[in-house]
């Protein structure tokens, strides 16, 4: 129990968690997890290692304990009032052990990566033949059930089932992870998992960018006692949006066209956004090759999309006790009391869960594509 209406409930095990025993929960110092918009998620829980009595004399029971072993599957539930979140579904990957001279001083760490870690473990070659991307995100992802992964598997605007005299796609030499990565930026498409939403379960989404619509509740700066922002900080950079110019040859016509994207049609949360044909600074020939033109313009987009996520990046440190609520990622936030240059919508890009005994708090990275508010 972090702090007054807050419990932190840890199930850990080998492929089926269930309840830490009490004496291992007694001995948590601390627990950070950090989740990623662009990547995989981790956690770390920090343990007092003391010794004491019989059973110690060999060796700290924290280190013999099978239920800490690199690989066992650790869950992580934060209940914040009566609102359970999982915060984290994933397998210790790393052990660290430091030993003090002062008693009580010794500490056991076990840190680890959320379920998608088991997707990225082992490079494979792989055909698939006559199957488009999207049958391909749901092959894969059927192999990893045994886990609790439930896919999610948006189809593209553009289906292009290729055929077996047409061209075969491959997975070369590369993880299944990395593999549906790979294959969602031809549309700009991201890959990731998150926990939840019930224990034991995790969400693979193979899709667009997606937000949802409800704004969570407002970080909150310089405004008396609705401040609920502990820290912060605000960059505008100037050289992340990319244009993109070239040719493509379409196979299926042989005609030479224009690939030209200058605009991201991403996210349209700032009304100033930084990529117009006059602002901006860098531009990228597109190369490109086996497309066709709708194709091409496509991926094309996705990398114009990609460039803008990060040109305004604002990071900061929130008390989940004065926010009411974590912050959750991949959702909308509103900013403000920090003016009119760089109030309003924000997107959520990583947040990393803090909590120890009395105390539950929160970094966050929130982006969007260039200064002033839509709202």
């Amino acid at each position: 129990m972090p702090v007054p209406g807050i419990n932190l409930t840890v199930l850990i095990g080998k492929s089926s968690p269930s309840p830490a025993p009490k004496f291992l929960v007694e001995e948590i110092d601390s627990v950070e997890v950090t989740q990623s918009d662009d990547g995989s998620s981790g956690f770390q829980i920090l343990f007092r290692a003391g010794r004491a009595g019989n059973k110690d004399l060999e060796d700290y029971r924290m280190i013999k304990n099978p239920l800490l072993q690199v690989f066992n599957r650790v869950i992580l539930i934060v209940t914040v009032g009566a609102k359970p979140q999982v915060l984290m579904d994933g397998v210790i990957t790393n052990q660290q052990f430091s030993p003090s001279l002062r008693p009580g001083d010794s500490t056991f760490t076990i840190t680890g990566e959320d379920i998608s870690i088991m997707m990225d473990l082992e490079e494979k070659s792989q055909s698939y033949v006559a199957q488009d991307e999207a049958t391909i995100a749901r092959v894969i992802l059927a192999k990893y059930a045994k886990y609790g992964v439930k896919p999610e598997v948006i189809d593209p605007p553009l289906k292009d089932r290729p055929t077996r005299n047409n061209w075969i796609p491959l997975q070369s030499n590369m993880t299944d992870f990395k593999y549906l990565q790979k294959i969602g930026e031809r549309y700009g498409f991201v890959f990731h998992v998150t926990p939840g939403p019930v224990s034991g379960t995790s969400t693979a989404y193979w899709g667009p960018p997606k937000q949802k619509a409800q704004p969570q509740n407002p970080l909150t700066v310089n405004m008396s006692s609705f401040t609920n922002v502990e820290s912060i900080n605000l960059q505008n950079n100037g050289l992340s949006a990319t244009v993109l110019k070239g040719k493509v040859q379409d196979r299926k016509t042989n005609k030479i066209q224009q690939v030209s994207k200058l605009r991201s049609d991403r996210r349209r949360l700032a009304s100033k956004p930084a990529l117009t044909s006059q602002s901006a600074r860098r531009s990228k020939q597109f190369s490109q090759t086996g497309v066709n033109t709708a194709e091409a313009n496509a991926y094309a987009q996705g990398i114009v999309d990609s460039s803008v996520d990060d040109v305004v990046t604002i990071t900061g440190e929130i008390d989940i006790v004065r926010y009411g609520t974590p912050l959750v990622l991949r959702r909308l936030v509103t900013l403000r009391g920090v003016g009119t240059t760089y109030d309003g919508l924000y997107y959520v890009k990583n947040v990393t869960h803090k909590l120890k005994q009395g105390s539950y708090k929160q970094d966050f990275t929130i982006t969007r594509e260039g200064l002033g508010s839509t709202i």
